[in-house]
């Protein structure tokens, strides 16, 4: 195992039964390389164990631990293998002390892991309001998309979640933000939703923020007739009462 160690994070060029001995072939650097994948995944990544293990004390919420790494040297932005940041593995969590100690250490709250995922985007996304307003304090990023191609706002639309969508709008995230699927978060807030009594309030916080209620999907339906089709009385009536068509 240490053979393999040495080939992928140090690249240190190894004997080889090949002539001239200019260190393994390319097959047995795959080979190592893969070896190295399924065994130790952050070595592979070019992860170092310090970075290992700030992200574990952010999952577990470890600001003691957290102080400690970051000033015997860990790199504070460092990745995992899933290109995640301690960051944003505490936004996960929501392990909010260990997010505002990384935070106010310098961590950044922009930074995307390999699903184009940050920490204030996941903590709009999944209604983790004390990260979330931690971001927004901290240079968030208001018009950064994740894989999908929406704000924060849209899929915190979608989930229900009234406080975040009422501090995004008031952050200033455009409450008309069309994502790769063609919806606004209004469109969201009635196609993905049950029409409930949190959905129609964030459908009322998004009309009087000055949300098209006309703005249609690429198929040409309206907010209105999605509403109308699903049987969402009160959406309905609020939308036409805010001159939906």
């Amino acid at each position: 195992m240490t053979f393999y160690l040495k080939v992928a994070s140090s690249r240190i060029a190894m004997p080889s039964a090949h002539p001239g001995g200019q260190g393994l072939s390319k097959p047995s650097q795959i080979v190592a390389f893969l070896f190295l994948l399924a065994f130790c995944p952050q070595m592979a990544f070019g992860q170092t164990m310090t970075a290992t293990s700030l992200h574990a004390a952010a999952a577990r919420d470890d600001v003691g631990a957290i102080k400690r790494l970051l000033a015997g040297g860990a790199a504070i932005d460092g990745r995992d293998a899933r290109g995640r940041t301690a960051l944003l593995v505490a936004t996960h969590e929501n392990r909010i002390d260990a997010a505002r100690a990384l935070i106010e250490a310098g961590a950044d709250v922009n930074a995307k892991d390999a699903i184009n995922d940050s920490p204030y985007l996941y903590a709009g996304a999944s209604g983790h309001l004390a990260i979330l307003k931690l971001t927004l304090s901290h240079g968030a990023d208001l018009k950064s998309t994740n894989r999908y191609g929406g704000t924060a706002l849209i899929p915190a639309c979608e989930r229900g979640h009234i406080e975040t969508v009422r501090t995004l709008i008031a952050a200033g995230v455009a409450v008309d933000h069309v994502n790769n699927l063609g919806w606004t978060g209004l469109l969201e807030a009635i196609i993905l939703s049950d029409g409930g009594p949190a959905h129609q309030q964030i459908v009322k916080d998004l009309i009087a923020a000055g949300a098209d209620v006309n703005l249609a999907d690429r198929d040409s339906v309206t907010p209105l007739r999605h509403a109308r089709n699903r049987g969402y009385a009160k959406i309905e009536q609020m939308l036409r009462a805010a001159g939906a068509r």
